[in-house]
């Protein structure tokens, strides 16, 4: 994990200025495709109600941590619950929401599915993580990218379900917009030979700086692994910060369904799920690796 510090919140007098995140109506598919292609991220307003949202405040407080989930007693530091699509039907809802899916099959193809989904709450005073990348796959040479003669396919994205009113002081998400064009992670150098998960101490890139996303409970974002982004830190002294999180992959991409080698499917989930939750859970038809 890098040790990069997340961006803080203002602290000047005068309120610093942030240009708009670009937000799509989720019936614009072709819209959000070239989103997701120019900018790295898409904004969806309003995808989850108001009611919705609480109860799923009261979900999350309610879940148990196992395997590699961390949850803190102390009610101090960040909450980590892995897998919980497989917790209980409610969760299944959220893999596939209309809006939200027709993007993420728009960019992983018919046959994406999901690799996880973790629920977060963040305590007040809980730390932030450094600007990074989820995943690397090669490095490029940014003139490619930014000419458009090279187009990286997009492998992995991450869906955000906000479920707070963000501010700067509530540990917001903050990305990087365009910043896949890099060809790099924060902190590596043009044509450097770093995969997998990059940071750094980088916060701008091609004169774009980064930008607190500031959405509303119930919005949802959704951004491809290789745009710079990090979670800041919970400066507020009486609001705990939640979210939901999925992440998916196309058909290729191994899921990451933790305790991995001991991991079972729960039958009531299976059970109650549609063809197409199960699809995204995992059930393809056979294909060449297969």
């Amino acid at each position: 994990m890098s040790t990069a510090l997340a961006p803080e919140p203002a602290t000047t007098s005068m309120p610093v200025e942030y240009p708009p995140l670009k937000h799509y109506d989720p019936t614009d598919v072709a819209g959000m495709i070239r989103g997701m292609e120019e900018d790295g991220y898409i904004v969806i307003r309003g995808l989850m109600s108001r009611a919705e949202v609480a109860e799923m405040h009261q979900r999350i407080d309610a879940l148990t941590p196992f395997s590699f989930d961390s949850k803190s007693d102390t009610k101090t530091g960040v909450d980590h619950l892995k897998c919980v699509f497989n917790r209980s039907p409610y969760w299944l809802q959220f893999i596939d929401r209309p809006g939200a899916i027709e993007a993420v099959e728009g960019v992983l193809g018919k046959d994406a599915h999901i690799i996880g989904q973790t629920a977060w709450r963040s305590w007040p005073g809980s730390g932030g993580w450094g600007m990074h990348i989820d995943q690397q796959f090669f490095p490029v040479d940014e003139a490619l990218l930014k000419s458009g003669a090279v187009k990286l396919p997009i492998f992995l994205a991450t869906g955000h379900f906000y479920l707070n009113d963000m501010t700067l002081e509530l540990c917001p998400t903050w990305i990087v917009p365009c910043s896949h064009k890099s060809g790099r992670g924060p902190g590596a150098k043009p044509g450097e030979a770093r995969y997998g998960f990059v940071g750094g101490q980088e916060d701008e890139w091609n004169g774009v700086k980064a930008v607190p996303v500031l959405l509303k409970a119930g919005d949802f974002m959704l951004f491809r692994s290789e745009v710079w982004h990090t979670g800041s830190k919970n400066t507020t002294t009486d609001q705990t910060r939640y979210l939901l999180q999925v992440h998916y992959g196309r058909r290729v991409m191994a899921q990451r369904f933790s305790p991995y080698l001991d991991f079972r499917f729960n039958h009531e989930v299976l059970a109650a799920a549609t063809p197409r939750q199960k699809r995204m859970l995992g059930g393809h038809t056979q294909g060449a690796y297969d």
